[in-house]
């Protein structure tokens, strides 16, 4: 059987169809961006020194990004709730709404292990994505960023998550 052979991959893609398989059929590029290029900006640092730094009050900051993360995967979260922790959350309505509307959803959440700030507005995020509790993506690397003064779950990050699945078409700023 494959999946004794390869457990890791079957998780991940498992992984994926549950949270993802509503991005898939939810999305299109409705924004005329083509597809070739997102509206969203990167936050890398300007400089080396600002890379070296981080924001002001780091553990506020740290705070402020796990309690983002835990409500962008928190099933009982409203679709408000969530736009109000994501990048550009208006713009991805679309996409949460989707989630919210699944029942596989409902089971998948998210555990922050560490937060490393690579800029006074960017973080870099390792979390445990889990299944009905049970983790099934270790380990996994996500970015939080601050966006008009408030630390946010990146477009990058979720966009990682949508090119797990191997059914997720094209989402608007991905």
């Amino acid at each position: 059987m494959v999946l004794s052979r390869h457990p890791r991959t079957a998780v991940w893609a498992a992984a994926a169809v549950l949270v993802l398989g509503p991005v898939a059929v939810a999305c299109s590029d409705d924004y005329g961006n083509g597809g070739s290029s997102s509206p969203y900006t990167s936050t890398a640092p300007a400089t080396p020194s600002e890379a070296a730094s981080g924001p002001a009050d780091p553990a506020a900051a740290e705070q402020q990004i796990r309690a983002a993360w835990g409500t962008f995967f928190d099933p009982a979260a409203s679709t408000d709730e969530k736009v109000a922790v994501l990048q550009n959350g208006e713009q991805l309505r679309p996409v949460l709404s989707a989630f919210g509307d699944d029942r596989d959803a409902s089971r998948v959440s998210a555990t922050v292990t560490s937060v490393e700030f690579t800029s006074p507005t960017a973080a870099t995020v390792t979390y445990d994505l889990k299944v009905a509790g049970q983790t099934v993506l270790p380990d996994a690397k996500g970015s939080a960023v601050d966006e008009g003064g408030t630390w946010k779950v990146s477009v990058k990050a979720l966009c990682a998550l949508v090119e797990l699945s191997p059914n997720a078409q094209s989402v608007p700023g991905c």
